[in-house]
């Protein structure tokens, strides 16, 4: 078979996956519509999909939809960017050095067991309600995936690997990075997205609780006036941003670990 036949045959096999993908949400939204316009369902709790379009669109023509995913996708980014960071850094440390684990391990498992609710009084009355505490709340669930993540993928790395580096005389900084973090990377990379996905749940409660701008805000403020299209339009906002934010980091998955064989799942 020749190459352009391979490439023809990828092609259609990749559209055929994404029409795949639409059955489910396009079934669920038509029979939303015709249960809407036949009455079955209250207009006031459940607008159909051609009202929350119809908002969506209105919203979106006013400039005022992009202003808030603006708001929003900067501090879910912030957050992600402290929060995963940190998080990587100390599931490196944690887990490369058996000390660290026994001083720092316990700590942060504790502060893992406190929910966000519980400590976001905490972050207003020292922050406020500026862009600092949203930033940290958001920061708190991004933290702890890859933390855990990071830290089992080390632990994880065969033991062998280990003794041919102390053979070779690498230096604790080659070790981690020539041979710690890419043994690692495929729980990296798994905590890297659950870390995204918890980012934007993290975006939801800050910008609920205390927030003037953004797309939870919106919401918020769309929940007083009873305008339930307008939160519809805001619950499918952060569904596409999260499926986005999850499909980039499938992407860079692929292209770091393409060199693993691994199983792709029956046709």
């Amino acid at each position: 078979m020749s190459n352009v036949a391979l490439e023809k045959g990828k092609i259609t096999s990749k559209w055929t996956l994404a029409g795949l993908a639409l059955i489910l949400p396009t079934t669920v939204l038509i029979i939303w519509q015709v249960l809407g316009d036949y009455g079955y369902i209250s207009d006031l709790l459940f607008p159909t999909p051609y009202t929350i379009g119809a908002s969506a669109v209105a919203l979106a023509a006013s400039g005022e939809l992009w202003q808030h995913i603006q708001v929003s996708v900067l501090r879910a980014m912030a957050g992600y960017a402290l929060g995963g960071g940190l998080g990587l850094a100390f599931g490196i440390i944690v887990g490369q050095f058996r000390r660290a684990e026994k001083t720092l391990d316990p700590t942060i498992q504790m502060i893992r067991m406190i929910p966000s609710l519980a400590i976001i009084p905490l972050f207003i009355l020292w922050f406020g309600i500026g862009e600092e505490s949203k930033v940290l709340i958001i920061a708190k669930s991004a933290f702890f995936p890859l933390y855990i993540n990071t830290f089992l993928g080390i632990r994880n790395v065969d033991n062998k690997l280990y003794e041919v580096a102390r053979v070779l005389q690498f230096s604790p900084l080659k070790v981690i990075t020539r041979l710690t973090i890419p043994a690692a990377l495929p729980n990296i990379i798994l905590g890297a997205r659950l870390s995204a996905g918890l980012s934007w749940l993290g975006l939801v409660v800050a910008e609920l609780i205390a927030s003037t701008s953004g797309i939870g805000y919106m919401m918020s403020d769309a929940r007083q006036f009873a305008d339930t299209p307008v939160v519809f339009v805001g619950i499918f906002l952060f569904a596409i941003l999260g499926l986005v934010t999850d499909a980039l980091l499938t992407l860079f998955e692929r292209r770091l670990l393409r060199w693993k064989d691994r199983f792709n799942g029956e046709r």
